[in-house]
């Protein structure tokens, strides 16, 4: 299983990135796929969560409405749309995937059994 994500980079606050992570090695359908971001000093927080399979997409409070998490099944890709991006969202974005359709535990790492390298997302005020 393999994990690859891309589209990070420098921004100032109120533009927006695309982040999209390259998932093989897996039947795509059969996975819960999402994000987590960790910044300096921090604890990981979960950021979003789709299971493309069942239809759902999940997304923290902090970034309700500005985010959208979607999938591309016949890339076996999953993309994160950040706009209307703040100097708090800047951290390293990790994309994580576990072998289920539905997460009870969405924003527990522990409940991720694959993680990307991680894409550092930096905003600037």
């Amino acid at each position: 299983v393999q994990l690859v994500e891309s589209g990070g980079g420098l921004v100032q606050a109120g533009g927006s990135l695309r982040l999209s992570c390259a998932a093989s090695g897996f039947t795509f359908d059969d996975y819960a796929i999402g994000w987590f971001r960790q910044a300096p000093g921090k604890e990981r927080e979960g950021v979003s969560c789709i299971s493309s399979s069942v239809g759902r997409t999940y997304y923290a409070d902090s970034v309700k409405g500005r985010f959208t998490i979607s999938s591309d099944n016949a890339k076996n890709t999953v993309y994160l749309q950040m706009n209307n991006l703040k100097p708090e969202d800047t951290a390293v974005y990790y994309c994580v995937a576990v072998r289920a359709l539905l997460v009870l535990k969405l924003w527990v790492p522990s409940e991720y059994d694959y993680w990307g390298q991680g894409t550092q997302v930096t905003v600037s005020s």
